[in-house]
């Protein structure tokens, strides 16, 4: 059957419950005043989607999956500088902006009306996807469609790591978790001066090895109150466990991981030691603009992070790799 061009397809969560999600037709997108569409050349599936599909993320289905999102305006709607015409793009996630404290000082990332694409609105697991003019980033020429979905989950360690910078030159730092998050992290705390070193598991030994060909020294054992810098990317208990014991006396935790669940952890270590704790939440302007620059001048790689680029009909088959931790980042190209 032929598909009318007023559908696309589109990776859906369709209800509630763990798993509901189809490869379906979807309505094509329209957009309205200050939007544009963007035909999707790449989107990243991030540990967050696989949350999402267990409900142990907030999402109000049916909706569209996928916010690392990236491709090229194919179409503007009133009111948009039609400089955005065919523009290779990046896009923010947030689809909700008000003018609330936060949103007025470039702080949607906290605005309580937020409303994330790919989760409460429709994403980027589609053809095509509708985005609001002031959250596009032209994507640098260096950069590939399949990479360029990589600016998204970039500029959300930007914000964790540099707004303020949390790293001295020399600073020694441990990264807990060797998937995308943590080499994008590893990434950016050695281009701000850090001294760096990943850790995972034995079963992480793929992802562990392509740290290794990023230059980094691993490690399955932490030397224990060694590190200036704990960066936990696992999103695991055993991970924050070890953050925790590898942080030195007055060293800052930077919490990056989602765990989706709660743990049981000893806080008192936190106090013991006078570690100064921190996090952030997705990405702000700002942090894009400085993963932009990283990228602009070659100090952080995305190509190694990519281990498949995937048609949107693959998603059980992609889902089961991710889940199994057999492969990094995959990037789906609704193209193919």
């Amino acid at each position: 059957m032929t598909k009318s061009i007023q559908e696309m397809t589109a990776i859906v969560k369709t209800a509630l419950g763990p798993d509901s999600i189809s490869v379906i037709s979807w309505p094509r997108p329209v957009p309205n005043a200050g939007q544009v569409i963007v035909e999707v050349h790449g989107a990243g599936v991030c540990g967050t989607d696989l949350h999402i599909a267990l409900d142990a993320y907030p999402n109000i289905p049916p909706v569209v999956m996928g916010h690392e999102v990236a491709g090229t305006v194919v179409e503007i709607g009133a009111d948009v500088d039609a400089k955005w015409m065919g523009v290779r793009v990046a896009c923010e996630t947030h689809h909700q902006i008000c003018k609330c404290d936060f949103c007025r000082v470039g702080r949607r990332n906290l605005c309580k009306n937020k409303a994330s694409m790919g989760s409460f609105v429709d994403g980027g697991f589609a053809t095509y996807v509708a985005v609001a003019e002031e959250l596009l980033h032209p994507i640098p020429d260096e950069v590939t469609d399949h990479e360029a979905a990589l600016t998204e989950p970039l500029a959300c360690v930007c914000h964790l790591l540099l707004d303020p910078s949390l790293i001295n030159v020399a600073d020694t730092v441990l990264v807990t978790g060797p998937g995308p998050m943590g080499l994008l992290a590893a990434q950016v705390a050695r281009a701000a001066g850090g001294i760096v070193t990943i850790s995972g598991l034995e079963k992480d030994r793929v992802r562990l090895g392509v740290a290794q060909e990023l230059g980094f020294m691993i490690t399955h054992s932490p030397e224990p109150e060694s590190f200036d810098i704990v960066i936990e990317c696992s999103g695991s208990e055993g991970g924050i466990r070890t953050a925790l014991e590898s942080a030195r006396r007055g060293a800052r935790y930077v919490a990056v991981g989602i765990v989706g669940h709660d743990v049981t952890i000893s806080a008192d270590v936190i106090l013991y030691k006078e570690l100064l704790v921190s996090s952030g939440f997705a990405s702000t302007p700002q942090s894009w603009n400085r993963a932009l620059k990283l990228l602009e001048h070659a100090q952080v790689s995305l190509s190694p992070l990519i281990s498949k680029v995937e048609p949107l009909k693959n998603w059980p088959s992609v889902y089961k790799d991710l889940k199994n931790a057999e492969v990094l980042k995959i990037v789906f190209d609704p193209r193919l």
